[in-house]
């Protein structure tokens, strides 16, 4: 998810482990543990774009972090703090619940998060966005509300379980608006007589209410939209073709082969006034124009001096825009 969605997550777990003890300190410690794991993302100043690909939710995002960070930060705690307000393992629990809330939360997204590192499994359930302010929100206001009381009066607990239940009971409810979805989706492949050999569902930008899934079709994808406020549930699929010989040789390559892992195979070759570039499929495309063959995720594949360089398209405000204004006419029902 988002940094500011972790840090108030950090901060209501926080509070809900220690705010009695220690008030808004953990608040402001839960807060800035919430957004630990996401340091990884500084690898993409010190290595290549592929290597930050792979690194990112890896090692900070699992259970091996969490339970070996712990331990290390309580310690911490113990120097700053010398009155001893929590004892060494409530800052432990503190710290290890805080830390493992964060991946726990990322693998509801289409990222998914490896949990199990070292292990190459990642979840990813991908039924939020990671953006989702319905999510964030209530935990936000619950927070900023409890700082008016004092850490001993029972009402602050209640404000801040009360922002982490309706947090948590919306993101049950995101999985079953995705399983009502992917029947939908189910139900119109069948009746369009259309062989697949996979599909994956997941949510669009900002909510939870317009899906969109991915279908791989042999030779090609398709990509169709299904909006909960949709009347008419007969929904057109678009076709991509993978056009993965366009690789050609590249398809050998050692950092080509990691990009398409990266990609869990979800993936489109599309050559542009002669540049190739390969396209991650599962973060969707730039509009909700008919036929868009801009893709949220594109990889120009170029030799620099003889060796292959990888790097990310640039994407522009005006993008998001599109993206933004597209999605709400579609979230109505409007095609």
């Amino acid at each position: 998810m988002d940094s500011l969605t972790q840090i108030v997550l950090g901060a209501a777990v926080g509070e809900a482990v220690l705010g009695r003890k220690i008030g808004n300190k953990a608040i402001l410690w839960g807060a800035i543990a919430g957004t630990i794991p996401d340091l990884d993302v500084l690898s993409k100043f010190f290595t290549d774009t592929v290597s930050a690909l792979e690194i990112h939710r890896g090692l900070t995002h699992s259970l091996f972090f969490c339970i070996l960070f712990s331990p290390v930060m309580a310690w911490l705690m113990g120097g700053i703090y010398r009155i001893k307000e929590a004892t060494f393992k409530q800052w432990i629990l503190f710290y290890f619940l805080v830390l493992v809330t964060h991946p726990l939360l990322d693998a509801h997204t289409t990222w998914g998060t490896k949990l199990f590192w070292p292990l190459d499994i990642r979840l990813a359930y991908k039924n939020i966005f990671v953006i989702d302010p319905i999510y964030t929100l209530p935990l936000l206001l619950c927070i900023i509300a409890v700082l008016f009381y004092k850490r001993t009066n029972p009402i602050r607990k209640k404000i801040n379980n009360l922002g982490l239940i309706i947090s948590s009971s919306y993101i049950i409810l995101t999985v079953v608006f995705k399983l009502i979805s992917y029947n939908v989706f189910k139900k119109n492949l069948q009746e369009q007589h259309i062989n697949y050999t996979d599909i994956i569902v997941k949510p669009t930008a900002l909510n939870s209410v317009l899906w969109v899934a991915n279908v791989d079709i042999a030779d090609s994808y398709l990509i169709g939209y299904y909006s909960l406020m949709d009347k008419d549930k007969k929904i057109t699929f678009t076709s991509y073709p993978k056009n993965h010989e366009l690789l050609g040789d590249l398809k050998d390559d050692p950092k080509v082969k990691r990009l398409i892992a990266v990609t869990e195979s979800w993936y489109t070759i599309s050559k542009v006034d002669d540049k190739l570039y390969l396209n991650d499929l599962r973060f969707g495309l730039l509009s909700m124009k008919p036929n868009e063959d801009r893709f949220v995720f594109s990889f120009l594949l170029e030799h620099v001096d003889n060796l292959l360089v990888i790097s990310e398209k640039k994407k522009e405000i005006e993008d998001g825009q599109e993206i933004i204004e597209g999605l709400w006419k579609r979230i109505k029902g409007v095609y």
